[in-house]
């Protein structure tokens, strides 16, 4: 038996930990989350950056850290609890979007990818998982894609290292519910970045970096495991990956042509 159902986090049950903060959603983030209360802790790999969100409230922190370094991300876990106290959140949210671009492939694509959006995830998850389940309470929110839900052209890397966020993220909510500790997953579709800035296809219904924080930080509010965006693109992908994986592929990839 649950000793707590795991509960949506509040800005008095301690600070929110950013990872992927120094520009795009990350930074959006920081901003409405520091707007609504919350003391905020960033981090990335580019201290100015970092400095220049900081200086924007201050209930911004920054605390420098590369996610694919894990002992980095244990002194950062560290720093930040020493100086703001316990991380009620952590939403895990440094990510890379690496196109490939077959029939030639690079290996490397998928390193990289995988380094930082999978194994960067779980490098900033390893000390902060343990400390939760101490306290019995916190939330994890593991910032996936819509191109987790199925293959998509161009995405072989990014969507394949998305659809494992999903996984990792479903299985860790049930072996940690039973701790008090929550988690959620958090399905964006397009958002105006700086990574989307380069994309020459079409990009329907996207949205500001702004407009995914407050989706984001609504979601979370509310406790909720699955928190996707904008709902009629999120839909409409989650409603084709229902058809028989040949349909689909042939479906999909007409949009190449």
């Amino acid at each position: 038996m649950a000793k707590t159902r795991p509960q949506a986090m509040k800005p008095n049950d301690g600070c929110v930990w950013i990872t992927g903060a120094s520009s795009g959603i990350g930074a959006a983030l920081a901003l409405e989350m520091a707007k609504q209360g919350w003391q905020v802790a960033i981090s990335a790999r580019r201290q100015t950056a970092l400095d220049e969100i900081a200086q924007q409230h201050p209930h911004i922190h920054a605390f420098v850290g590369d996610v694919t370094d894990r002992a980095a991300m244990h002194n950062v876990v560290m720093a930040i609890e020493a100086e703001l106290g316990p991380i009620a959140l952590a939403v895990l949210n440094a990510g890379i979007y690496l196109p490939t671009a077959l029939p030639e492939f690079d290996a490397t694509i998928f390193d990289r990818t995988f380094e930082v959006n999978l194994t960067g995830t779980i490098n900033a998850m390893s000390p902060v998982v343990p400390l939760m389940v101490e306290r019995g309470k916190g939330r994890l929110a593991l910032v996936s894609s819509v191109a987790g839900y199925g293959g998509l052209p161009t995405s072989a890397a990014y969507g394949a290292s998305k659809a494992a966020l999903f996984n990792l993220g479903e299985s860790m909510a049930m072996d940690l519910a039973a701790s008090g500790v929550g988690v959620s997953m958090i399905a964006p579709g397009f958002v105006k970045t700086p990574a989307t800035d380069v994309n020459s296809f079409p990009m329907p219904f996207i949205i500001s970096a702004e407009e995914a924080a407050k989706r984001m930080v609504a979601g979370l509010a509310k406790g909720k495991t699955h928190i996707s965006f904008p709902k009629r693109f999120s839909f409409f992908l989650r409603a084709i990956n229902m058809l028989p994986r040949g349909a689909y592929v042939r479906l999909v990839g007409l949009t190449k042509r």
